[in-house]
């Protein structure tokens, strides 16, 4: 597995080679889908490794930027760069899943 930071075999897979054989091109098209992905899920972790370095800066680290409550020492030692506490953690998953159309019935102006 390689380490974050370490895109290097990612980004090989992101070139773009042609093929006469289409299983070929799909069978690439998907490795570099997969690189792709992998690339922005490193990104992704590398960023919140270093906002949790930066809270750790600031003495803000194990509190919940939500509620600014203590985070559990459990969810700690299990995901040290979260930021949020459980039922914060949950209600920013949550408005993440959202549809992006849904309407929000408090903005609604009764005609």
């Amino acid at each position: 597995m390689a380490e974050i930071g370490d895109g290097g075999s990612n980004r090989e897979a992101l070139a773009i080679d042609t093929s006469p054989d289409e299983m070929d091109r799909i069978q690439r098209a998907s490795d570099r889908d997969y690189a792709v992905s992998s690339l922005e899920r490193d990104a992704s972790r590398l960023r919140e490794l270093r906002a949790a370095l930066a809270r750790i800066d600031a003495g803000a680290f194990g509190i919940c930027v939500g509620c600014e409550q203590r985070i559990s020492h459990k969810r700690l030692a299990a995901i040290p760069w979260a930021s949020f506490c459980i039922a914060c953690q949950e209600v920013a998953d949550r408005e993440r899943k959202a549809p992006v159309n849904e309407i929000d019935s408090s903005m609604v102006i009764a005609a």
